[in-house]
């Protein structure tokens, strides 16, 4: 079998990359090569260098290629795979990564067919702000859908927030790092948002299996079997350190002390993110164990140069807010 990723040395394209290579494709990634290439120097993966955005370069891809299976990694705007699905109207199975985002309800769980999915304006779909991002997906989402009426076996996986090695978003990073770094952490909220979550490897092995056995026109949920509350990931990330750590729980009018707020914190979110994924699971799929996963990650968390720290508030804005806690 040959896949084309789109995408391929970064994150999910990355550890999508090695799914397929230990499962036997011949593997191409397709892409600017404006990242160092982790396949550099491996035979089996070819690079064919072009803009996603060029459609004559992905014609020509598909040309050249002539790929059974289609990986669609860096589409993030609905025009991407409207094109996508056209230049490869013709391939064994083209797979679009969506995102929990798509959702535009707060269901819990979110479930594939059922909770509505964002609306997606005209001058949504051509902006690339981070506000946007779900809209944009859905909208994705939406042209695999009208791609399969046309015959085309295109499918989507939607991820939640991803973390794992390689994580360039570094949203994990940081709070592998407090925990690390600090004895005391603060965690906003109550400590028990629970926000899905899903390990890298899973997210690829989704993609595999999704192509493999996937339905033209369906979607697909990816998340951690088991999900965790924000005050039980800090616990976890603790015991897999090996180190004590107390996790200080701060509401709104206390995170004010420091003039934070909930959302100046990694991974915070005011509602409850949790994806059903039973419709996956029926396909073969599983999920790594959750400790596995977590090990997996901090041990390249440790070996990597990322912390996270500019993504959350300065040490010295916490401590003044475990201050105010420390007096009350």
């Amino acid at each position: 079998m040959r896949a084309l990723v789109i995408g391929g040395t970064r994150f999910i394209g990355r550890h999508l990359v090695e799914e397929l290579l230990a499962n036997d494709y011949e593997v191409t990634i397709f892409n600017r090569g404006n990242h160092d290439n982790p396949f550099a120097d491996d035979d089996r993966v070819r690079h064919v260098e072009g803009d996603r955005k060029n459609e004559g370069a992905l014609e020509a891809a598909s040309t050249e290629v002539d790929p059974d299976h289609v990986y669609d990694v860096v589409a993030y705007k609905p025009r991407d795979v409207r094109a996508a699905t056209e230049i490869f109207a013709d391939v064994d199975a083209y797979v679009y990564v969506s995102s929990g985002g798509a959702y535009g309800a707060e269901h819990v769980p979110k479930r594939e067919a059922v909770t509505p999915l964002q609306e997606c304006t005209t001058g949504q779909a051509t902006e690339d702000s981070a506000e946007t991002y779900g809209n944009r997906k859905a909208e994705g989402d939406r042209a695999v859908f009208a791609a399969a009426e046309r015959g085309v076996n295109a499918m989507s996986v939607r991820p939640t927030v991803v973390y794992g090695p390689h994580d360039y978003t570094e949203r994990l990073d940081y709070w592998i790092d407090r925990v690390n770094e600090h004895d005391r952490v603060v965690i906003p909220g109550d400590g028990d948002l629970l926000w899905h979550r899903v390990y890298v490897e899973d997210v690829a092995a989704a993609m595999r299996i999704v192509a493999e056995a996937g339905t033209a026109g369906e979607a697909y949920n990816v998340g951690d079997r088991r999900l965790v509350t924000h005050a039980e990931l800090v616990n976890r990330l603790a015991a897999t350190l090996d180190t004590d750590v107390e996790g200080v729980t701060a509401s709104e009018r206390e995170l004010a002390a420091g003039d934070l707020v909930p959302g100046d914190f990694p991974l915070y979110r005011e509602h409850p993110h949790v994806l059903a994924t039973s419709k996956l699971a029926s396909l073969g799929w599983e999920s790594t164990p959750l400790s596995t996963a977590i090990e997996r990650t901090v041990e390249e968390h440790l070996d990597s140069d990322r912390d996270g720290r500019e993504l959350g508030p300065d040490r010295e804005d916490e401590q003044r807010v475990l201050e105010v806690l420390d007096t009350l």
